[in-house]
């Protein structure tokens, strides 16, 4: 088969899976019953891809339901995109929208945040003084990034010393390439951290180490750049087999791993990084440096007693059923999306078979009856491995391979057809999720 009749039947194996996937996602949803009739008060907190997702499969389920949304960001970030800004693959406005682009109508919007949360008293403070009161309680508001953890770093520093932190918005993911993209031309030491805690898209460090790797070998050549990836832990990846496999890929293309290595301290003007380890400290220099900061649940979710008591303490995720995302104290709570206390599930792709989770049993509560939705910790990682190569890695809670593809797309190989679920399929998919339609 000549090449250019192979790239076009790569090309309309992969838009027939795309268009496949989104219609058995749709098929997946509930068959659409008759309205439920309530005047039930539901506050939502966060109209990331959460609150949205979940504020617009509601409207389409409830009527007469007193639906209200806070949120003090006027911008709604697409944040699987980041990773591709900061490899300079997209422009920071590939990320960017309003946050009342994606909100149905017929709710109520208050561009604030929420201050306070008496669970008892079923109320929501706001930071602009207005109390809530509620019958059930949405808890999204993503999660804060503990940049102040790390002594020496600011976000000024970003682009500027060889400093990077994609994770922090689009403009920093565009700043961050700024600082990268002299490292591929320049060479030198390149070094790509992970934080202790839990974290958001847990393959995004070895993301940007992979693309970083390859564009730098692409443009100033090979030998010329030294790459190191400080591990959190003993693994490279929390499902062992992938860990396996990304430590193969790491030894076939010089990426060393330093294992227990979490980054304390920057010495931006040394150009020098401090990792806390098991030996003690330890220090090293570098011309690229990647950071990313510890990540724990905002304040007020840790101050209104919803955080898990015994996990996590430190960083104050809410305490919820893993399988319903229902709160085990306060059962007119859920949780959603990063803020979630289970062992996986803060990714977009999560967030998609989560929201139909709590859908089902915030309707069946209203009506009270039981419902049997259960969420198994579905995790999907596009993990892009080079520049227009991916591995489509899609795991439980239980760290088994759960592949949409089995028998068309290899979980475990790296694969033009997955770079393209990441590039172009997956943000179309996330645009129907916010919609409600996947």
């Amino acid at each position: 088969m000549k090449d250019t009749d192979k790239f076009l039947a790569s090309r309309r194996a992969f838009f027939g899976l795309a268009a496949g996937g989104l219609a058995t996602a749709a098929a997946m949803r509930p068959a659409q019953a008759q309205m439920v009739q309530t005047s039930a008060r539901i506050v939502v907190i966060g109209a990331g891809a959460a609150g949205t997702a979940l504020v617009n499969r509601l409207v389409k389920r409830l009527e007469g339901a007193d639906i209200t949304i806070l949120d003090p960001s006027a911008e709604h970030l697409y944040q699987p995109g980041l990773s591709l800004v900061a490899a300079g693959l997209k422009p920071a406005s590939y990320t960017q929208s309003q946050t009342t682009d994606w909100l149905p109508a017929g709710i109520t919007l208050i561009p604030e945040a929420a201050a306070a949360i008496d669970p008892i008293a079923k109320v929501v403070d706001t930071s602009g003084g207005q109390s809530l009161p509620y019958d059930f309680l949405i808890v999204a508001p993503g999660l804060v990034l503990d940049h102040d953890a790390i002594e020496g770093f600011s976000l000024d520093l970003v682009g500027t010393n060889g400093i990077g932190a994609l994770y922090a918005g689009p403009q920093y993911a565009a700043k961050t390439w700024e600082a990268a993209s002299r490292f591929t031309e320049e060479g030198g030491v390149g070094i790509f951290t992970r934080p202790a805690t839990e974290m958001k898209c847990a393959g995004a460090p070895l993301k940007h180490t992979f693309l970083i790797e390859d564009i730098a070998t692409r443009t100033a050549g090979a030998g010329k750049h030294e790459m190191h990836y400080a591990a959190n832990n003993n693994s490279l990846f929390g499902v062992p087999i992938v860990s396996e496999k990304v430590r193969m890929l790491f030894e076939d293309r010089g990426i060393t791993p330093h294992y227990s290595h979490v980054l304390k301290a920057v010495d931006a003007g040394r150009k020098i990084a401090t990792f806390e380890t098991p030996d003690g400290d330890a220090e090293m220099g570098y011309d690229y440096l990647h950071v990313i900061p510890p990540q724990r649940a905002p304040d007020v979710i840790r101050q209104s007693g919803l955080s898990w008591a015994d996990k996590w303490t430190d960083q104050g995720w809410v305490e919820v059923d893993q399988q319903t995302l229902r709160h085990l104290r306060y059962p007119d709570i859920f949780a959603l999306g990063d803020v979630a206390g289970v062992p996986k599930g803060k990714t977009a792709a999560s967030v998609k078979w989560q929201v139909p989770v709590v859908e089902d049993h915030l309707v069946a509560a209203i009506e009270g009856r039981d419902a049997s939705a259960v969420y198994d910790g579905y995790t999907s990682c596009p993990l892009i491995t080079r520049v227009g190569r991916a591995m489509l890695i899609e795991f439980d809670y239980n760290n088994n391979l759960t592949p949409s593809f089995p028998g068309v797309i290899a979980p475990l190989e790296e694969l033009w057809i997955s770079w393209l679920m990441k590039e172009v399929a997956l943000k179309a998919t996330y645009n129907a999720m916010l919609r409600g339609k996947a």
